[in-house]
């Protein structure tokens, strides 16, 4: 193991080994207080331009399940098509793994996808900065490599035009009601989930105009970066609000709407609210929710920086859950239109699966 140095923006330095692939790396930092899932979190799209710390100590030791595909092009046990996240840093890699569906080591899988990996680091110390702090960039420097320094950028990068899909995928032709899904970087589990609820899923680039579409209900998905990149998303979904209220005026049906974690900024944003930058974010199994307006609470899994501000919401608009941490909004909803969101991820993959009947929700309205 080669010896390497995480430098933060601000000078701060963590030194450690290299297990992943040797190739020095910068993004921004952020860390994930799961215990376990790292398959799943490092193939989420929603990691783009991210460095992930893992702040729980030991990683690696159930190592990776295949990297099998179904028959409806969806990959069986991972979140996407390959790995996302820029780099991953633990505190203790195992070497040794051992689990009934582990088909290959974790530093294996990282080399084979290019992506590097670091262990030896103190992550309880390095989350304590990044808490104080709030996120940095930072990079991954090779300690016998001092003229290799990487640069990257976080802020106003569209990260989702990175991730999205280029053309329409269509799954389950003809099963039933038609749902486009706008995919700003897309989990596969999101795609599981409106699958077993018999419905056809329409799942298109994040800047194509759906309006053009015949369909039932309308999906927006997940994906990284600052929402205010996705110009073009905001104006296609303020195009369908506008359409859905003037045929209710002349007393049509309005088709529904659900959107998670980047999905429920965008229909903030296009129902005229403001997004705003969390100091350090939500990235766990753990974060509790209240519904509001009830005694129900859920934990939830969360990926995410950004987040609604509820004060800018318009009136005929109000905040569904918020974080029982922080007060922050987790979704928001219509006070007469079936239209609704969730910050977090009701599909987790990996996380808790408390709140996995908002699909249920959404299926019943289509």
């Amino acid at each position: 193991m080669r010896n390497v140095t995480l430098l933060l923006e601000d000078g701060t330095q963590f030194h450690g080994r290299s297990f992943g692939y040797e190739q020095p790396v910068a993004g921004e930092v952020v860390f994930n207080t799961a215990m376990m899932g790292y398959p799943e979190s490092l193939t989420d799209p929603s990691y783009a331009g991210q460095m992930m710390v893992l702040t729980y100590p030991l990683v690696g030791n159930y190592g990776v399940p295949p990297f099998s595909i179904e028959s409806n092009g969806i990959a069986t046990f991972m979140e996407s098509e390959k790995i996302h996240a820029e780099a991953i840093i633990v505190s203790d890699y195992s070497t040794e793994y051992s689990h009934w569906n582990a088909k290959e080591s974790l530093a294996d899988w990282l080399k084979r996808e290019h992506v590097p990996g670091i262990t030896g680091i103190d992550t309880r110390q390095l989350t304590k900065v990044l808490r104080e702090h709030g996120v940095m960039m930072g990079k991954i420097l090779f300690d016998d490599e001092p003229e290799n320094i990487p640069t990257a950028q976080y802020e106003g990068v569209n990260y989702i035009e990175k991730v999205s899909c280029k053309d329409v995928i269509r799954y389950n032709e003809g099963a039933g009601k038609k749902v486009v899904l706008v995919d700003c970087g897309v989990k596969n589990n999101i795609i599981r989930c409106l699958l077993r609820r018999a419905v056809e899923v329409i799942r298109v680039p994040w800047n194509y105009d759906f309006n053009t579409l015949e369909f039932d209900g309308l999906f927006l998905a997940n994906g990284p970066g600052d929402p205010d990149t996705a110009v073009d998303a905001v104006k296609n979904i303020q195009k369908f609000l506008a359409t859905e209220t003037e045929k209710s005026r002349l007393g049509g049906n309005v088709r529904p709407c659900m959107g998670i974690c980047m999905g429920n900024q965008l229909l903030a944003k296009a129902a005229g609210a403001t997004i705003y930058k969390l100091k350090y974010g939500h990235r766990s199994h753990n974060q509790p929710v209240q519904q509001v307006g009830t005694n129900r609470c859920f934990i939830t899994s969360q990926n995410h920086g950004y987040a609604v501000d509820s004060h800018t919401l318009p009136t005929d608009w109000e905040p569904l859950f918020i974080n029982m941490n922080d007060g922050s909004n987790e979704g928001i909803h219509h006070k007469k239109y079936p239209w609704f969101s969730a910050q977090f991820h009701p599909e987790a993959a990996s996380g808790p699966v408390d709140t996995e009947f908002l699909f249920d929700d959404f299926a019943k309205i289509l």
